[in-house]
């Protein structure tokens, strides 16, 4: 399944630039890269942002057209049978879990890659 392709651009919050010294830099806005299985139609597009290892959740930045929220979340609890990690998503994600979900820009790296490195293809795991 692919992962969805959605990106937004994030504005800094107003009073990040309030607090930002006249002249010197200004906080920039970011790019958010949905993390969700292409099929999540419906929901919120969502992206993790940063770990709160000792509360067992993330701040995820969650959108939908022009309107963004930041929202702390629990981890997914799901673990792959086949290796035993967990799911890097959210508790209650839409759709499947993240080892089930492949970048699309990545697999044509890959594909590309393994072309041209066969011998590195084949070592990974590849064709």
């Amino acid at each position: 399944m692919n992962q969805c392709t959605v990106v937004a651009l994030l504005p800094p919050p107003e009073f990040l630039i309030r607090f930002a010294a006249p002249g010197g830099s200004r906080p920039e806005a970011g790019h958010l890269l949905c993390e969700l299985a292409a099929d999540h139609e419906g929901d919120d597009h969502a992206m993790a942002l940063w770990d709160d290892d000792a509360n067992r959740t993330a701040v995820w930045a969650r959108w939908s057209g022009e309107r963004a929220a930041l929202s702390e979340l629990a981890w997914c609890g799901a673990i792959d049978p086949r290796d035993e990690d967990a799911c890097g998503l959210f508790a209650d994600h839409p759709a499947a879990h993240d080892w089930d979900i492949v970048d699309p820009t990545l697999a044509a790296v890959d594909a590309v890659l393994a072309q041209e490195f066969p011998h590195l293809a084949r070592w990974r795991g590849g064709a």
